[in-house]
């Protein structure tokens, strides 16, 4: 049974929806949990580095400002890549029982982390006004760039791997691993500051650590990146994108089979 193409948009939003409500169905806090999770690390992490390790006095005056921004936004990518990872497999009755176009189960579920992402920002508004910190246009604008960019790294990682996955499922195992690694290895616990000026530049070539690190510093302290910087990080993603676009067709092909 074949979808006309009016009925993808739906179809996506549908399945997004459906994830996301499924997702909280049997905890008893349900949708707070999409607010709860990521709060309740912040205040662990804010408490052992602005307390024990003393961050808060590095010369980041919002050090727990920015500590919730960079969280928000490595949760979303590693939420989104890790839904985006399984997508096809976790929908392996609609893989194989109804033709529907393979990236439309990728998108539906990275569209679910962005959802949860949304509800999140509202936390994010109220710290911002708790600590009386109203952020320019343009770190307002350049932050919704930034999760647009990251949006597109999220949907490219998922392309390439979704159909991967279903073959091989150390995938999943390897990945955790990595989340672990690029989450110290982007400035999210600790200011970029306090990394020597020469590794700076080092850990700035990671793009996830890049948008990071220049999303939370547009908002909070009107820091931007130099334009040349934000156009090479632009137009590498939107080539990884197409990258990713292309694997992905190669390699959805056999994905009903290896199911």
């Amino acid at each position: 049974m074949a979808l006309g193409h009016e009925n993808y948009k739906e179809l996506v939003l549908r399945l997004a929806i459906t994830d996301f409500k499924l997702r909280y169905h049997a905890s008893v806090l349900g949708y707070v949990w999409a607010i709860l999770k990521p709060l309740l690390l912040f205040t662990i992490l804010n408490f052992v580095f602005s307390s024990i390790f003393n961050f808060k006095n590095s010369g980041t005056p919002l050090y727990s400002l920015e500590l919730l921004t960079a969280l928000l936004m490595f949760n979303f990518f590693a939420e989104g890549t890790t839904a985006g990872l399984a997508s096809l497999l976790s929908k392996a009755q609609l893989v194989t029982k109804i033709y529907v176009p393979r990236w439309t189960i990728v998108l539906a579920s990275t569209l679910n982390s962005f959802f949860v992402f949304l509800a999140n920002m509202f936390v994010l508004v109220i710290f911002f006004a708790i600590y009386e910190k109203v952020p320019s246009i343009g770190g307002v604008l350049l932050f919704i760039l930034y999760i647009i960019l990251l949006y597109i790294l999220i949907l490219s990682f998922s392309f390439i791997f979704s159909p991967l996955y279903v073959r091989f499922r150390d995938l999943s195992m390897i990945w955790e691993v990595c989340m672990q690694m690029l989450m110290y290895a982007a400035p999210i616990v600790y200011p970029l500051s306090l990394i020597p000026e020469n590794l700076q530049q080092i850990i700035l070539l990671n793009p996830l650590a890049f948008i990071i690190h220049f999303a939370k510093q547009g908002l909070i302290s009107d820091h931007f990146a130099k334009p040349l910087n934000l156009a090479i990080l632009v137009i590498s993603c939107i080539a990884i994108f197409i990258v990713s676009i292309f694997l992905f067709q190669k390699n959805q092909r056999k994905v009903a089979e290896n199911i």
